[in-house]
């Protein structure tokens, strides 16, 4: 084969990998119709630290629509636990706070994780609220905190290791398949 024949081959190559990729992007993003807001905060590489809180501050949501709200959270092998204890909350435009501690379950008895994924890193899709309103015009502040203790200790777990991504996401309820 020619240099130019080389050439050519390479650049088809190129815009065939290429159109693959954007056409896998689109089809991708365009099966997901129930999306409304999607976003991630990583992790310290030492772990979630106690006190820290990661907070996503919505768009102005459509006040006529109900929505489900889930934490999605991206954990590995490190993660010690089978069970995920976390404080969370709504900061209402009106001023208003609603808080809530809540337990998930991250993995079976057996010791498999819940979440999915093709590598090391798992994630689970956890329900936090379903057929939720915005009711109030403005912005929304939701916030989670990790609240884990080891069995015996009254203090908690000061970097929780193996949690790499906390994440939340809107859904439309209408469309949503349980």
């Amino acid at each position: 084969m020619n240099l130019k024949m080389a050439s050519i081959f390479k650049s088809k190559q190129y815009y065939t990998s290429y159109v693959f990729v954007i056409v896998a992007f689109i089809t991708l993003v365009s099966c997901d119709k129930n999306h409304v807001f999607d976003s991630y905060t990583t992790m310290e590489t030492r772990g979630w630290h106690k006190d820290s809180i990661v907070s996503f501050n919505l768009p102005v949501m459509d006040s006529l629509k109900t929505y489900n709200l889930f934490f999605n959270i991206r954990n590995t092998n490190d993660y010690k636990f089978s069970n995920l204890f976390v404080i969370t909350s709504i900061d209402f435009p009106n001023g208003k706070k609603e808080l809530d501690t809540l337990e998930y379950e991250m993995a079976k008895p057996n010791g498999e994780w819940l979440g999915v994924g093709i590598s090391s890193i798992k994630e689970s899709k956890l329900w936090f609220k379903e057929q939720f309103k915005f009711n109030e015009k403005g912005t929304y502040k939701v916030s989670i905190k990790q609240a884990m203790r080891t069995n015996g200790s009254e203090y908690g777990v000061l970097f929780l290791k193996g949690i790499t991504d906390i994440g939340f996401r809107v859904e439309n309820q209408e469309t949503h398949q349980k």
